[in-house]
Protein backbone atom coordinates (compact mmCIF):
# COMPACT_ATOMS: atom_id res chain seq x y z
CA UNK A 1 0.00 0.00 0.00
CA UNK A 2 0.94 3.41 -0.70
CA UNK A 3 1.79 6.30 1.09
CA UNK A 4 -0.98 8.60 0.49
CA UNK A 5 -3.44 5.44 0.87
CA UNK A 6 -2.17 4.52 4.22
CA UNK A 7 -2.84 8.16 5.31
CA UNK A 8 -6.15 9.03 3.80
CA UNK A 9 -7.86 5.51 2.94
CA UNK A 10 -11.25 7.03 2.92
CA UNK A 11 -10.55 9.51 -0.15
CA UNK A 12 -11.61 8.63 -3.17
CA UNK A 13 -12.34 11.71 -5.36
CA UNK A 14 -9.62 13.20 -7.51
CA UNK A 15 -8.46 16.89 -7.63
CA UNK A 16 -10.10 16.58 -10.69
CA UNK A 17 -13.18 15.79 -9.22
CA UNK A 18 -13.75 18.54 -7.10
CA UNK A 19 -12.65 21.08 -9.84
CA UNK A 20 -15.41 19.55 -11.70
CA UNK A 21 -18.00 20.98 -8.41
CA UNK A 22 -16.33 24.19 -9.05
CA UNK A 23 -16.44 25.38 -12.90
CA UNK A 24 -14.73 29.17 -14.03
CA UNK A 25 -16.83 31.96 -13.66
CA UNK A 26 -18.59 33.73 -16.43
CA UNK A 27 -16.95 37.48 -16.44
CA UNK A 28 -15.30 40.04 -18.39
CA UNK A 29 -12.45 39.82 -19.95
CA UNK A 30 -10.16 42.30 -16.64
CA UNK A 31 -12.79 41.40 -14.01
CA UNK A 32 -11.87 40.77 -10.41
CA UNK A 33 -12.60 38.55 -7.80
CA UNK A 34 -12.09 38.87 -4.18
CA UNK A 35 -12.48 37.30 -1.38
CA UNK A 36 -12.89 38.87 2.38
CA UNK A 37 -11.62 36.17 4.63
CA UNK A 38 -12.05 37.12 8.19
CA UNK A 39 -11.59 34.62 10.82
CA UNK A 40 -14.93 34.87 13.53
CA UNK A 41 -12.95 35.76 16.58
CA UNK A 42 -15.92 38.10 17.85
CA UNK A 43 -13.74 41.49 17.37
CA UNK A 44 -15.27 43.45 14.15
CA UNK A 45 -12.63 46.44 13.56
CA UNK A 46 -11.71 48.77 11.03
CA UNK A 47 -9.06 46.85 9.56
CA UNK A 48 -12.09 44.40 8.31
CA UNK A 49 -13.82 47.76 6.87
CA UNK A 50 -10.29 48.31 5.40
CA UNK A 51 -9.41 45.49 3.68
CA UNK A 52 -13.05 44.57 2.23
CA UNK A 53 -13.29 48.50 0.77
CA UNK A 54 -10.56 47.45 -1.23
CA UNK A 55 -11.76 44.14 -2.31
CA UNK A 56 -15.60 45.75 -3.00
CA UNK A 57 -14.23 48.25 -4.89
CA UNK A 58 -11.66 46.78 -7.23
CA UNK A 59 -14.46 43.88 -7.82
CA UNK A 60 -17.24 45.67 -8.28
CA UNK A 61 -15.98 48.83 -10.73
CA UNK A 62 -14.25 45.92 -13.17
CA UNK A 63 -17.61 44.36 -13.20
CA UNK A 64 -16.29 41.40 -11.10
CA UNK A 65 -17.75 39.26 -7.75
CA UNK A 66 -16.18 39.99 -4.05
CA UNK A 67 -17.72 37.44 -1.52
CA UNK A 68 -17.14 36.14 1.72
CA UNK A 69 -15.15 33.37 3.16
CA UNK A 70 -15.16 32.82 6.56
CA UNK A 71 -11.88 30.86 8.09
CA UNK A 72 -12.72 29.22 11.32
CA UNK A 73 -9.82 26.49 10.94
CA UNK A 74 -8.82 27.66 14.75
CA UNK A 75 -12.32 26.21 16.08
CA UNK A 76 -10.78 27.43 19.98
CA UNK A 77 -10.89 30.76 18.83
CA UNK A 78 -14.24 30.60 17.00
CA UNK A 79 -17.09 33.16 19.14
CA UNK A 80 -20.36 32.26 18.54
CA UNK A 81 -22.11 34.94 16.67
CA UNK A 82 -19.14 36.36 15.36
CA UNK A 83 -19.75 35.73 11.25
CA UNK A 84 -23.20 37.59 11.94
CA UNK A 85 -21.21 40.51 13.57
CA UNK A 86 -19.15 40.53 10.67
CA UNK A 87 -21.61 40.47 7.70
CA UNK A 88 -23.93 43.07 9.53
CA UNK A 89 -20.87 45.29 10.57
CA UNK A 90 -19.79 45.59 7.40
CA UNK A 91 -23.43 46.31 5.60
CA UNK A 92 -23.50 48.79 7.45
CA UNK A 93 -20.64 50.63 6.10
CA UNK A 94 -21.73 49.74 2.79
CA UNK A 95 -19.75 46.68 2.37
CA UNK A 96 -22.33 44.54 0.39
CA UNK A 97 -21.06 40.64 -0.87
CA UNK A 98 -22.06 39.10 -4.32
CA UNK A 99 -21.78 35.92 -2.41
CA UNK A 100 -20.48 33.33 0.67
CA UNK A 101 -21.43 32.85 3.90
CA UNK A 102 -24.96 33.24 4.37
CA UNK A 103 -25.47 35.05 0.76
CA UNK A 104 -25.42 31.33 -1.17
CA UNK A 105 -23.23 31.26 -4.37
CA UNK A 106 -22.31 28.35 -6.75
CA UNK A 107 -18.79 27.97 -4.88
CA UNK A 108 -20.26 27.04 -1.63
CA UNK A 109 -20.04 26.44 1.09
CA UNK A 110 -18.23 29.27 2.10
CA UNK A 111 -17.29 28.37 5.33
CA UNK A 112 -13.69 26.54 5.51
CA UNK A 113 -14.97 24.14 8.77
CA UNK A 114 -17.45 22.71 6.33
CA UNK A 115 -14.82 22.14 3.08
CA UNK A 116 -12.64 19.60 5.07
CA UNK A 117 -13.30 16.37 2.73
CA UNK A 118 -11.85 19.03 -0.35
CA UNK A 119 -8.73 19.93 1.31
CA UNK A 120 -7.94 16.05 2.49
CA UNK A 121 -8.52 15.15 -1.69
CA UNK A 122 -5.86 18.08 -2.35
CA UNK A 123 -3.45 16.63 0.36
CA UNK A 124 -3.68 13.14 -0.45
CA UNK A 125 -2.63 14.34 -3.70
CA UNK A 126 0.45 16.47 -2.53
CA UNK A 127 1.44 12.76 -1.02
CA UNK A 128 0.95 11.12 -4.11
CA UNK A 129 3.40 13.66 -5.83
CA UNK A 130 5.84 13.85 -3.39
CA UNK A 131 5.06 17.19 -1.96
CA UNK A 132 3.85 16.11 1.92
CA UNK A 133 4.83 13.55 4.48
CA UNK A 134 3.62 12.30 7.83
CA UNK A 135 5.11 13.98 10.84
CA UNK A 136 5.11 12.04 14.15
CA UNK A 137 7.24 14.37 16.81
CA UNK A 138 6.29 15.67 19.31
CA UNK A 139 5.96 19.30 20.86
CA UNK A 140 8.47 18.15 23.27
CA UNK A 141 11.01 17.43 20.21
CA UNK A 142 9.90 20.25 18.36
CA UNK A 143 10.51 22.79 21.23
CA UNK A 144 14.25 21.04 21.81
CA UNK A 145 14.67 21.45 17.90
CA UNK A 146 13.95 25.04 18.21
CA UNK A 147 16.26 25.47 21.21
CA UNK A 148 19.07 23.39 19.38
CA UNK A 149 18.63 25.23 16.72
CA UNK A 150 18.99 28.99 18.57
CA UNK A 151 22.05 27.71 20.42
CA UNK A 152 24.18 26.95 17.41
CA UNK A 153 22.35 29.76 15.89
CA UNK A 154 20.74 28.51 12.97
CA UNK A 155 19.65 31.20 10.22
CA UNK A 156 16.86 29.32 9.69
CA UNK A 157 14.22 28.16 12.73
CA UNK A 158 12.04 25.39 12.00
CA UNK A 159 11.27 21.83 10.20
CA UNK A 160 13.80 21.40 7.87
CA UNK A 161 16.88 20.08 6.09
CA UNK A 162 18.74 17.77 9.15
CA UNK A 163 15.96 18.58 10.92
CA UNK A 164 13.60 17.29 9.34
CA UNK A 165 12.97 13.95 11.13
CA UNK A 166 10.29 12.72 9.52
CA UNK A 167 11.04 13.60 6.07
CA UNK A 168 12.45 10.36 4.76
CA UNK A 169 10.80 7.44 7.74
CA UNK A 170 10.40 4.35 5.53
CA UNK A 171 6.65 3.46 4.99
CA UNK A 172 7.00 0.28 7.30
CA UNK A 173 7.80 2.54 10.27
CA UNK A 174 4.86 5.22 9.17
CA UNK A 175 2.96 1.69 9.02
CA UNK A 176 4.03 1.17 12.42
CA UNK A 177 2.92 4.26 14.38
CA UNK A 178 -0.48 4.50 12.21
CA UNK A 179 -1.17 0.80 13.66
CA UNK A 180 -0.05 2.09 17.58
CA UNK A 181 -2.54 5.55 16.61
CA UNK A 182 0.47 7.42 16.81
CA UNK A 183 -0.91 11.20 16.28
CA UNK A 184 0.35 12.78 12.93
CA UNK A 185 0.54 16.02 11.19
CA UNK A 186 0.90 16.39 7.25
CA UNK A 187 3.85 18.40 6.29
CA UNK A 188 4.63 19.98 3.17
CA UNK A 189 8.37 18.75 1.10
CA UNK A 190 10.19 21.93 -0.09
CA UNK A 191 11.12 20.83 -3.19
CA UNK A 192 15.18 20.35 -3.66
CA UNK A 193 15.82 22.96 -6.32
CA UNK A 194 14.67 25.78 -3.58
CA UNK A 195 18.06 27.49 -3.44
CA UNK A 196 17.81 30.88 -5.96
CA UNK A 197 15.90 34.23 -5.51
CA UNK A 198 14.04 35.78 -7.59
CA UNK A 199 11.89 38.81 -7.77
CA UNK A 200 7.84 39.39 -7.73
CA UNK A 201 5.79 42.49 -8.60
CA UNK A 202 3.18 43.28 -6.11
CA UNK A 203 0.30 45.29 -7.01
CA UNK A 204 1.22 47.72 -3.87
CA UNK A 205 4.52 46.98 -2.85
CA UNK A 206 5.90 47.07 -6.31
CA UNK A 207 8.98 44.65 -6.92
CA UNK A 208 9.66 42.74 -3.94
CA UNK A 209 12.86 40.32 -3.47
CA UNK A 210 11.49 36.50 -2.74
CA UNK A 211 13.82 33.96 -0.63
CA UNK A 212 12.64 30.38 -1.21
CA UNK A 213 11.26 29.11 2.14
CA UNK A 214 13.33 26.47 3.24
CA UNK A 215 10.77 25.31 5.81
CA UNK A 216 8.63 22.20 5.80
CA UNK A 217 5.77 24.11 7.12
CA UNK A 218 2.67 22.30 8.77
CA UNK A 219 -1.11 21.53 5.94
CA UNK A 220 -2.83 19.39 8.41
CA UNK A 221 -2.84 19.33 11.98
CA UNK A 222 -3.28 16.10 13.67
CA UNK A 223 -7.24 16.74 13.73
CA UNK A 224 -7.46 16.85 10.30
CA UNK A 225 -8.26 20.27 10.51
CA UNK A 226 -6.10 22.33 7.40
CA UNK A 227 -3.80 25.20 8.40
CA UNK A 228 -4.87 28.49 6.54
CA UNK A 229 -1.85 28.04 4.28
CA UNK A 230 -3.32 24.94 2.57
CA UNK A 231 -7.14 25.91 2.85
CA UNK A 232 -6.19 29.52 1.36
CA UNK A 233 -4.56 28.02 -2.00
CA UNK A 234 -7.28 25.66 -2.48
CA UNK A 235 -10.01 27.59 -1.65
CA UNK A 236 -8.57 30.87 -3.46
CA UNK A 237 -8.13 28.53 -6.83
CA UNK A 238 -11.66 26.51 -6.42
CA UNK A 239 -13.28 30.24 -5.90
CA UNK A 240 -11.31 31.57 -8.58
CA UNK A 241 -9.87 34.50 -6.86
CA UNK A 242 -7.94 36.76 -9.27
CA UNK A 243 -6.57 38.85 -6.35
CA UNK A 244 -5.47 38.15 -3.00
CA UNK A 245 -5.71 41.27 -1.20
CA UNK A 246 -4.14 41.40 2.61
CA UNK A 247 -2.35 42.78 5.15
CA UNK A 248 1.54 42.81 4.59
CA UNK A 249 1.84 40.44 7.57
CA UNK A 250 1.26 37.74 5.60
CA UNK A 251 5.09 38.74 3.27
CA UNK A 252 6.57 36.34 5.76
CA UNK A 253 4.74 33.26 4.53
CA UNK A 254 3.85 34.43 1.00
CA UNK A 255 7.00 32.75 -0.30
CA UNK A 256 5.46 29.40 1.27
CA UNK A 257 2.45 30.16 -0.67
CA UNK A 258 3.87 30.51 -4.24
CA UNK A 259 5.87 27.12 -3.60
CA UNK A 260 2.66 25.15 -2.32
CA UNK A 261 0.34 26.92 -5.66
CA UNK A 262 2.91 25.08 -8.08
CA UNK A 263 3.30 22.40 -6.09
CA UNK A 264 -0.44 22.45 -6.35
CA UNK A 265 -0.44 23.06 -10.05
CA UNK A 266 -2.62 26.10 -9.42
CA UNK A 267 -2.05 29.19 -10.85
CA UNK A 268 -0.67 32.42 -8.99
CA UNK A 269 -3.04 35.05 -8.85
CA UNK A 270 -2.11 39.05 -8.74
CA UNK A 271 -1.15 39.70 -4.52
CA UNK A 272 -2.30 43.13 -3.26
CA UNK A 273 -0.16 43.55 0.31
CA UNK A 274 -1.22 46.53 1.96
CA UNK A 275 0.48 48.40 4.95
CA UNK A 276 -1.70 48.90 8.60
CA UNK A 277 -3.61 50.97 9.34
CA UNK A 278 -1.95 53.70 11.72
CA UNK A 279 -1.60 56.61 14.00
CA UNK A 280 0.07 59.27 15.22
CA UNK A 281 1.42 58.94 19.17
CA UNK A 282 3.22 61.95 19.48
CA UNK A 283 5.45 62.41 16.98
CA UNK A 284 5.78 58.83 15.12
CA UNK A 285 3.70 56.65 13.79
CA UNK A 286 2.33 52.79 14.96
CA UNK A 287 0.01 50.43 14.28
CA UNK A 288 -3.43 50.60 15.87
CA UNK A 289 -3.75 48.30 18.14
CA UNK A 290 -6.85 46.34 19.68
CA UNK A 291 -5.58 47.12 23.19
CA UNK A 292 -4.86 50.99 23.14
CA UNK A 293 -6.81 52.16 20.82
CA UNK A 294 -11.02 51.95 21.33
CA UNK A 295 -11.22 53.63 17.49
CA UNK A 296 -9.85 50.49 16.12
CA UNK A 297 -12.92 48.40 16.86
CA UNK A 298 -16.18 48.92 14.15
CA UNK A 299 -18.53 49.27 16.94
CA UNK A 300 -16.81 52.13 18.47
CA UNK A 301 -18.06 55.00 14.82
CA UNK A 302 -21.56 53.16 15.43
CA UNK A 303 -21.70 54.32 19.18
CA UNK A 304 -20.22 57.57 18.60
CA UNK A 305 -22.66 58.53 15.75
CA UNK A 306 -20.82 58.30 12.58
CA UNK A 307 -22.53 57.93 9.82
CA UNK A 308 -21.90 55.46 7.89
CA UNK A 309 -21.11 57.47 4.83
CA UNK A 310 -18.86 59.49 6.51
CA UNK A 311 -16.75 56.44 7.54
CA UNK A 312 -16.83 55.33 4.15
CA UNK A 313 -15.80 58.22 2.39
CA UNK A 314 -12.82 59.02 4.76
CA UNK A 315 -11.65 55.54 4.29
CA UNK A 316 -11.66 55.89 0.66
CA UNK A 317 -9.56 59.43 1.56
CA UNK A 318 -6.95 57.52 3.23
CA UNK A 319 -6.97 54.48 0.82
CA UNK A 320 -6.54 56.48 -2.67
CA UNK A 321 -3.73 59.59 -2.34
CA UNK A 322 -5.90 61.27 -5.52
CA UNK A 323 -9.87 60.85 -3.68
CA UNK A 324 -10.18 64.75 -2.32
CA UNK A 325 -8.93 65.55 -5.74
CA UNK A 326 -11.44 64.02 -7.03
CA UNK A 327 -14.23 64.58 -4.71
CA UNK A 328 -13.71 68.80 -4.57
CA UNK A 329 -14.34 68.19 -8.52
CA UNK A 330 -17.16 65.61 -7.97
CA UNK A 331 -18.88 67.02 -4.77
CA UNK A 332 -22.22 65.43 -5.90
CA UNK A 333 -21.00 62.09 -7.38
CA UNK A 334 -21.49 58.88 -6.05
CA UNK A 335 -18.15 57.34 -4.58
CA UNK A 336 -18.95 54.41 -6.36
CA UNK A 337 -17.90 56.65 -9.37
CA UNK A 338 -14.83 57.42 -8.15
CA UNK A 339 -11.89 55.12 -9.97
CA UNK A 340 -9.80 53.32 -7.47
CA UNK A 341 -6.82 52.51 -7.46
CA UNK A 342 -4.17 49.45 -6.49
CA UNK A 343 -1.32 51.56 -7.45
CA UNK A 344 -3.05 54.96 -5.47
CA UNK A 345 -2.97 52.61 -2.04
CA UNK A 346 0.33 54.05 0.10
CA UNK A 347 2.77 50.78 0.69
CA UNK A 348 3.95 51.67 3.82
CA UNK A 349 0.34 52.18 5.53
CA UNK A 350 -2.31 54.07 5.80
CA UNK A 351 -2.34 57.19 8.53
CA UNK A 352 -5.90 56.99 10.16
CA UNK A 353 -6.98 60.76 12.24
CA UNK A 354 -10.06 60.76 13.80
CA UNK A 355 -10.09 64.80 13.80
CA UNK A 356 -9.78 64.38 9.66
CA UNK A 357 -13.00 61.94 10.17
CA UNK A 358 -14.67 64.66 11.91
CA UNK A 359 -13.90 67.31 9.08
CA UNK A 360 -15.33 64.47 6.99
CA UNK A 361 -18.00 63.76 8.52
CA UNK A 362 -18.87 67.56 8.80
CA UNK A 363 -19.08 67.90 5.51
CA UNK A 364 -20.94 64.70 4.68
CA UNK A 365 -23.89 65.65 6.84
CA UNK A 366 -24.08 69.45 5.82
CA UNK A 367 -24.56 67.98 2.01
CA UNK A 368 -27.60 65.81 3.55
CA UNK A 369 -31.23 67.14 3.33
CA UNK A 370 -33.11 67.58 6.60
CA UNK A 371 -35.34 64.61 5.82
CA UNK A 372 -32.23 61.89 5.21
CA UNK A 373 -30.32 63.58 8.44
CA UNK A 374 -33.73 63.12 10.84
CA UNK A 375 -33.80 59.66 9.36
CA UNK A 376 -30.32 58.02 9.68
CA UNK A 377 -30.27 60.33 13.49
CA UNK A 378 -33.97 58.60 14.26
CA UNK A 379 -32.76 54.97 13.52
CA UNK A 380 -29.96 55.78 15.24
CA UNK A 381 -31.13 57.91 18.13
CA UNK A 382 -33.36 55.13 19.13
CA UNK A 383 -30.79 52.83 20.10
CA UNK A 384 -28.60 55.12 21.71
CA UNK A 385 -30.28 58.39 22.98
CA UNK A 386 -33.66 57.20 23.81
CA UNK A 387 -35.04 60.71 25.39
CA UNK A 388 -34.17 63.09 21.97
CA UNK A 389 -35.49 60.24 19.99
CA UNK A 390 -39.04 60.15 21.69
CA UNK A 391 -38.83 63.94 21.35
CA UNK A 392 -38.36 64.13 18.03
CA UNK A 393 -40.52 60.87 16.85
CA UNK A 394 -43.59 62.63 18.88
CA UNK A 395 -43.87 65.29 16.42
CA UNK A 396 -41.55 64.16 13.05
CA UNK A 397 -42.58 67.54 10.81
CA UNK A 398 -41.25 69.60 13.71
CA UNK A 399 -38.17 67.85 14.18
CA UNK A 400 -37.14 67.95 10.32
CA UNK A 401 -37.66 71.94 10.86
CA UNK A 402 -34.98 71.95 13.00
CA UNK A 403 -32.44 70.36 10.80
CA UNK A 404 -33.79 72.38 7.73
CA UNK A 405 -32.61 75.75 9.27
CA UNK A 406 -29.12 76.92 7.74
CA UNK A 407 -29.34 73.50 5.38
CA UNK A 408 -28.86 73.75 1.48
CA UNK A 409 -27.38 76.92 0.08
CA UNK A 410 -23.64 77.73 -1.12
CA UNK A 411 -22.59 77.52 2.70
CA UNK A 412 -24.43 74.94 4.76
CA UNK A 413 -24.27 75.39 8.66
CA UNK A 414 -21.83 72.15 9.47
CA UNK A 415 -23.13 71.75 13.39
CA UNK A 416 -23.48 68.09 13.11
CA UNK A 417 -20.50 65.71 12.62
CA UNK A 418 -21.59 62.90 14.80
CA UNK A 419 -24.94 61.81 15.52
CA UNK A 420 -24.43 62.84 18.86
CA UNK A 421 -23.89 66.59 18.04
CA UNK A 422 -27.87 66.61 17.33
CA UNK A 423 -28.30 66.69 21.10
CA UNK A 424 -26.65 69.55 21.80
CA UNK A 425 -28.03 71.29 18.45
CA UNK A 426 -31.52 70.64 19.14
CA UNK A 427 -31.51 71.50 22.59
CA UNK A 428 -32.80 74.65 22.65
CA UNK A 429 -36.00 73.79 20.41
CA UNK A 430 -37.50 71.61 23.24
CA UNK A 431 -38.78 73.14 26.26
CA UNK A 432 -37.50 69.13 28.05
CA UNK A 433 -34.35 70.29 27.32
CA UNK A 434 -33.79 73.95 27.01
CA UNK A 435 -30.80 75.33 29.27
CA UNK A 436 -29.14 78.19 29.59
CA UNK A 437 -25.16 77.36 28.91
CA UNK A 438 -24.50 80.85 28.36
CA UNK A 439 -25.02 83.65 30.95
CA UNK A 440 -24.76 87.42 29.69
CA UNK A 441 -20.96 89.48 29.24
CA UNK A 442 -20.57 90.94 32.40
CA UNK A 443 -19.89 94.48 30.99
CA UNK A 444 -23.41 95.00 30.56
CA UNK A 445 -25.74 95.61 33.80
CA UNK A 446 -28.46 93.19 34.55
CA UNK A 447 -30.99 96.45 34.62
CA UNK A 448 -29.85 97.30 30.71
CA UNK A 449 -30.31 94.09 29.41
CA UNK A 450 -33.84 93.81 30.91
CA UNK A 451 -34.61 97.73 29.27
CA UNK A 452 -33.56 96.52 25.90
CA UNK A 453 -34.63 93.05 25.75
CA UNK A 454 -38.56 94.35 27.09
CA UNK A 455 -38.38 97.37 24.66
CA UNK A 456 -37.59 94.70 21.85
CA UNK A 457 -40.83 92.07 22.79
CA UNK A 458 -42.87 95.82 22.27
CA UNK A 459 -41.97 95.58 18.85
CA UNK A 460 -40.85 92.05 18.12
CA UNK A 461 -42.81 90.52 15.10
CA UNK A 462 -41.85 87.30 13.78
CA UNK A 463 -43.68 87.65 10.47
CA UNK A 464 -41.02 90.20 9.27
CA UNK A 465 -38.66 89.07 6.79
CA UNK A 466 -34.74 88.58 7.94
CA UNK A 467 -33.69 92.45 6.87
CA UNK A 468 -36.80 93.94 8.86
CA UNK A 469 -36.46 91.73 11.74
CA UNK A 470 -33.11 93.22 12.59
CA UNK A 471 -33.80 96.79 11.31
CA UNK A 472 -35.81 96.40 14.61
CA UNK A 473 -33.24 95.14 16.61
CA UNK A 474 -30.73 97.74 15.68
CA UNK A 475 -33.44 100.49 16.30
CA UNK A 476 -34.42 99.14 19.84
CA UNK A 477 -30.37 99.51 20.00
CA UNK A 478 -29.82 102.95 18.86
CA UNK A 479 -32.78 104.03 21.24
CA UNK A 480 -30.44 102.47 24.20
CA UNK A 481 -27.62 104.45 23.54
CA UNK A 482 -25.85 101.15 21.28
CA UNK A 483 -24.19 101.85 18.23
CA UNK A 484 -25.96 101.29 15.24
CA UNK A 485 -23.03 98.89 13.48
CA UNK A 486 -19.98 97.25 15.13
CA UNK A 487 -17.67 99.89 12.92
CA UNK A 488 -18.79 102.76 14.74
CA UNK A 489 -18.62 101.25 18.19
CA UNK A 490 -14.84 100.58 17.16
CA UNK A 491 -14.30 104.08 16.18
CA UNK A 492 -15.39 105.44 19.75
CA UNK A 493 -15.74 102.82 22.12
CA UNK A 494 -16.28 105.02 25.31
CA UNK A 495 -19.88 106.69 23.51
CA UNK A 496 -21.37 103.79 23.42
CA UNK A 497 -22.04 100.63 26.04
CA UNK A 498 -21.77 98.18 23.40
CA UNK A 499 -23.21 97.70 19.62
CA UNK A 500 -26.01 96.34 17.78
CA UNK A 501 -24.42 93.04 17.75
CA UNK A 502 -24.18 92.79 21.63
CA UNK A 503 -28.04 93.52 21.71
CA UNK A 504 -28.55 90.58 18.87
CA UNK A 505 -26.17 88.45 21.64
CA UNK A 506 -29.01 89.46 24.26
CA UNK A 507 -31.63 88.02 22.16
CA UNK A 508 -29.65 85.50 21.16
CA UNK A 509 -28.96 84.11 24.38
CA UNK A 510 -32.20 84.66 26.10
CA UNK A 511 -34.37 82.18 23.13
CA UNK A 512 -31.09 79.87 23.12
CA UNK A 513 -29.08 79.53 25.77
CA UNK A 514 -25.87 80.05 23.80
CA UNK A 515 -24.31 82.37 21.98
CA UNK A 516 -23.94 80.48 18.65
CA UNK A 517 -26.81 79.23 17.06
CA UNK A 518 -28.21 78.92 13.47
CA UNK A 519 -29.76 81.58 12.25
CA UNK A 520 -32.05 83.90 14.85
CA UNK A 521 -35.15 84.24 13.32
CA UNK A 522 -35.34 81.01 11.88
CA UNK A 523 -35.43 79.87 15.54
CA UNK A 524 -37.39 81.93 16.93
CA UNK A 525 -39.74 81.27 14.11
CA UNK A 526 -39.96 77.90 14.86
CA UNK A 527 -40.54 78.48 18.13
CA UNK A 528 -42.94 80.44 17.94
CA UNK A 529 -44.16 83.70 19.58
CA UNK A 530 -45.22 82.43 23.04
CA UNK A 531 -42.05 80.32 23.96
CA UNK A 532 -40.11 83.69 22.08
CA UNK A 533 -41.78 85.57 24.73
CA UNK A 534 -41.56 83.60 27.71
CA UNK A 535 -38.00 82.66 27.42
CA UNK A 536 -37.07 86.49 26.66
CA UNK A 537 -39.04 87.55 29.51
CA UNK A 538 -37.43 85.20 31.93
CA UNK A 539 -33.89 86.16 31.31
Amino acid sequence: MNLSNLLFPNVTRTPDDVRAAYPPRDLPQGAVVARHAPSPTGFVHLGNLYQSLICERLAHQSGGVVFLRIEDTDQKRKVEGATEAIISGLAYYGVNFDEGETFGGQYAPYTQSQRAEIYHVYAKWLVEQGFAYPCFCCEDTLEATRTQQMEQKEPNIGYHGKWAYCRDMPISEVQEKLASNAPWILRFRVPEENATSFKHTDLVKGEINITPNPIDHVLLKSDGIPTYHLARSIDDQLMGVTHVIRGDEWLATFPFHLQLDRALGFRTQKFMHFGPLQKMDGTSKRKLSKRHDPELALAFYRESGYPAHSVREYMLTILNSNFEDWRRANPATDLTEFPFSAKKITPSGCLFDLAKLQDVSKNIVATMTAEEVYGEYIDWAAEFEPKIHALMTADPNYARRIFAIGRGGAKPRKDIATWRDVAPYAAPFYDETFVRETSLPEQFSADLVRQVLSAYLDVMDLTLPQEERFEQVRQVAIAHGFAPDPKAYKADPNAFPGHVGDVSGFIRIAVTGRTNSPDLREVMVLLGEERVRERVGSL
